[in-house]
């Protein structure tokens, strides 16, 4: 298995325990959270349940009864009316089980099993106060794409599941090294350059990548997967928050809203551009599309809460909504057209801006930095006092030894170059950002580029700090 070393300790961790463990896995869809709760408990598991999207409840009452014959190998007799009959018939199969070994229980898509009004959540949590907890050989794991639904429903519950949660796992997507691990394990050999465009489009999700075919280009890969007919990015969108959030509808107008800003957008401008209403309906929305790490929360820098922008940092919803949306009819054969298009200059500008701020921590063990504490933040001047133009700085990185570093991210298309015009730009945007936020820390002009940069005199002159995302993929 690629990456997931912290999540698998801690997981086999509970295999050691002399007492039963209730754990809660969450994160975005496709993720793989399924993959890793079958591929670390897979010789333990007594019961694998997973929810029906949309069904009612005698369908999951059905199913789960189902599979409660299927691992105890006994034909059910009186099939179950209620959930409570449900959960009396596994309570007498859960005790019939030896207690030499540790069973685990994992009930997958959780939030689609237990509607509102089924009872069902009430019973798991008086089956685990009321026996397994009293237990010592057993391990509940319950899981679910809907990360908002188990935070409010299970990790931050104040009825019977408070604080009975043994650990919250969330599962993000790969990183840029992880990916080219995953690639290079299906033997796919693409460059780093590769790899980056790829990630641009569909991020670190493993289902995404696990579609891309040995000996393929990269511009044949988003070609098929985005605009064929039977692309699975293309036609991906239309369930992706249908299947993780109630009234999704809410969800979808503010990503859409989001995806028409590079920069970001701040409340009242989300609101005003999605049409959603203010108050509780927004307040929800955004709240779980925060928790579920489809938006970031970017605090411009040495402002308070009340100046956030929100951004779209979801990499497919932000390529979805640029390119896919508008051309769907048109087969694999436009992305050839739209890969020259000024449209596709200006999107990767901003996706490798993202996979950069996607990547803080690789940043700072490239430079060095990485026991240093740091916070991140954007800058966008709208004069401030200073004689200087108005200027925007995508990525701050505020360190706690007293520098901050000034990112800027370059995507072109072979070894950049610094011209006079441009340097005289990085210098003046140091100095004016020096002398409108009156900081007294060292400030480095930071360049992060695909193919490197150029060292003439103005690169010598103004850059203080310079990797490639290459450097991002080292270990």
């Amino acid at each position: 298995m690629i990456g997931r070393k912290e999540q698998k300790k801690l997981m086999n961790g509970f295999l050691d325990k002399k007492k039963s463990a209730f754990l809660a896995v969450t994160g975005r869809r496709r993720v793989g959270k399924t993959y890793l709760i079958d591929e670390v408990y897979d010789n333990h598991l007594c019961l694998r349940i997973t929810g029906i999207q949309d069904a009612d409840i005698q369908t999951q009452i059905y199913n789960f009864t189902q599979k409660i014959a299927e691992y105890s190998k006994l034909p059910i007799v009186t099939p179950p009316n209620n959930w409570q009959e449900v959960f009396s018939l596994l309570k007498i199969y859960l005790g019939s089980l030896p207690k030499t070994k540790k069973q685990v229980i994992f009930i997958d898509e959780l939030p689609w099993i237990a509607t509102k009004r089924s009872g069902f959540i009430q019973l798991l949590a008086h089956l685990w106060n009321d026996y397994l907890s009293k237990e010592k050989h057993f391990i509940l794991v319950v899981c679910g794409s809907a990360t908002s639904w188990i935070t409010e429903k299970i990790v931050n519950d104040k009825g019977g599941f408070h604080n009975r949660l043994d650990q919250a796992i969330q599962l993000k997507p790969f990183t840029l090294k992880e990916t080219k691990d995953f690639l290079m394990k299906k033997e796919i050999k693409l460059t780093d350059q590769a790899i980056t465009e790829i990630y641009m489009v569909m991020g670190g999700i493993p289902y995404y990548l696990d579609q891309i075919k040995k000996g393929e280009s990269v511009r044949q890969i988003i070609a098929r997967l985005c605009f064929a007919e039977n692309g699975i990015l293309k036609n991906e969108y239309v369930n992706l928050y249908k299947a993780l959030f109630e009234n999704s509808d809410n969800h979808e107008a503010i990503v859409a809203a989001l995806a028409t800003s590079q920069s970001g957008l701040t409340r009242i401008q989300i609101i005003s551009k999605s049409k959603v209403k203010e108050g509780g309906p927004y307040t929800r929305a955004i709240n779980d599309l925060l928790v579920s790490g489809f938006v970031e929360e970017v605090l411009p820098y040495g402002r308070s809460k009340r100046g956030a922008l929100y951004r779209l940092i979801d990499e497919y919803s932000v390529f979805y909504h640029k390119f896919i949306t508008k051309n769907k009819k048109k087969g694999k054969e436009i992305w050839a057209t739209l890969h020259q298009s000024q449209q596709y200059k200006i999107w990767t500008g901003y996706a490798f801006e993202n996979l950069c701020q996607r990547h803080i921590d690789e940043i700072k063990n490239v430079l060095g930095i990485s026991s240093v504490y740091t916070e991140h933040y954007s800058f966008n001047s709208k004069t401030d006092g200073s004689t200087q133009s108005n200027y925007q700085i995508d990525l701050i990185i505020d360190r706690k030894d007293d520098c901050i570093n000034l990112c800027e991210c370059k995507f072109h298309n072979g070894e950049f170059t610094i011209t006079k015009e441009y340097a005289a730009k990085l210098r003046n945007r140091k100095q004016a950002f020096i002398e409108s936020t009156k900081t007294k820390k060292t400030v480095f002009n930071t360049l992060i580029t695909n193919h490197g940069v150029k060292e003439n005199e103005h690169f010598l002159d103004v850059i203080d700090v310079s990797f490639t995302v290459s450097d991002l993929m080292k270990g």
